[in-house]
């Protein structure tokens, strides 16, 4: 786990590295929760000279018994003050240069005192916490100018395949790469920092080359992982001896993804089908969730939504469908009961439904009749917040 300190807007978005502690007492000393009087003892009170209390300011002088002081929201309290009376449950009688309260008047009334939230040194946060922006604020108040977060996991992206034109239109048995655009910005958006792509062909030593020397947390590569006689992926793997830990999925598109480890705690290595759906199948359900396992983030708990219409489903394997949610808009519900609806061109080689989609659909095996509730695996953009998006680009 690589940890870095970044200042406090650098740091959103990302995870803590270490639990955060207090470094000051918060509030610092007794301040005031409203604008209007600082008193001490019973009232009514003598009004002293010489102005107020203000905000931003030094200790001012002790307030002796039986006098009060105007002072305003976040100002030091002064010693021996007892309670602020707020401005509109007070009355000043200005020609004889007393003040009365209005309502009863109790010890320590609106008055903040020191530590009543936390003291110098006391656990705010644990490590693991993502920094949203009301965690910079705490992070603010509790005196850090920068937060040490979880460095983003590096990622090598390698585009395997001859057939593959990064430019014009398809001409004489090739075609567009589909991948090499959209896994880096894919794996980017998932909190990772990505190379550019490397386009290898099918080189098995190239291959080879590529993965011992890459410097990165994970590597991800497109195509090569079936049996293929140009699919180098595991015989390479073979050879430098890393350890196959997911060696094809029962999932349609994306039977043969594949997630390896280098040897000597080298890179996690996930291996995308070349058809490019497929590919989005293992980038959801395998480099997604390695991502987040070394970003230190915890993974969101799963959600099922009913599914309008029937989804046909593979005989034996569980298939992942593009889908978008909607709202019924029936009458009775509030803003209409949310569902999804699949999307059609969802053959493994399109991507015309993905594009369209903010999830996949989990179908069973044999598929689901219409109003079935089913898992949905979001798309990073679409589970994003806000104030995420400064982390994704």
């Amino acid at each position: 786990m690589r940890i870095e300190w970044l200042g406090l807007g650098a740091a959103l978005g990302r995870v803590l590295g270490e639990a955060l502690a207090a470094l000051t007492d918060l509030p610092p000393f007794d301040t005031s929760a409203m604008d209007g009087w600082a008193v001490a003892g019973p009232g009514p009170w003598r009004i002293r000279d010489g102005g107020g209390i203000l905000a931003g300011h030094g200790a001012p002088a002790p307030l002796p018994d039986g006098e009060a002081v105007r002072i305003a929201t976040g100002a030091r309290i002064p010693a021996e003050a007892t309670a602020v009376i707020r401005s509109e449950h007070a009355h000043a009688d200005e020609a004889k240069g007393l003040l009365h309260a209005q309502r009863s008047v109790s010890q320590g009334q609106d008055i903040r005192p020191r530590g009543q939230e936390c003291r110098s040194g006391e656990a705010l946060l644990p490590a693991g916490t993502v920094v949203t922006p009301a965690v910079l604020g705490l992070a603010a108040a509790a005196g850090y100018d920068e937060l040490p977060v979880r460095a983003r996991p590096r990622v090598d992206v390698l585009v395997l395949g001859d057939e593959l034109l990064t430019a014009g239109l398809p001409h004489d048995g090739l075609i567009r790469d589909a991948l090499g655009p959209m896994i880096g910005p894919w794996v980017h958006a998932l909190g990772a920092e990505v190379t550019p792509p490397q386009r290898l062909g099918d080189d098995a030593e190239a291959l080879w080359k590529a993965l011992t020397g890459s410097e990165a947390d994970l590597i991800v590569t497109t195509g090569g992982t079936a049996a293929g006689p140009v699919d180098h992926v595991h015989r390479v793997l073979d050879r430098i001896g890393a350890e196959l830990l997911v060696d094809g999925v029962a999932v349609r598109p994306g039977h043969p993804m594949l997630l390896a480890r280098l040897p000597s705690d080298g890179p996690w290595l996930v291996g995308l089908p070349g058809n490019p759906l497929a590919a989005v199948s293992g980038l959801l359900t395998l480099a997604g969730p390695l991502l987040g396992g070394l970003a230190g983030r915890t993974p969101g708990d799963p959600y099922r939504v009913a599914v309008r219409d029937d989804v046909h489903g593979h005989p034996h394997d569980t298939r992942l469908v593009p889908v978008v949610h909607r709202a019924s808009g029936e009458p009775g519900t509030a803003g209409g009961a949310e569902h999804v609806v699949p999307l059609h061109y969802n053959g493994p080689a399109m991507l015309r439904g993905i594009a369209a989609a903010d999830g996949l659909a989990v179908v069973e095996p044999g598929g689901v009749r219409s109003g079935t509730e089913v898992e949905i695996l979001d798309l990073p953009w679409a589970s994003a917040t806000p104030w995420t998006e400064g982390c994704f680009t």
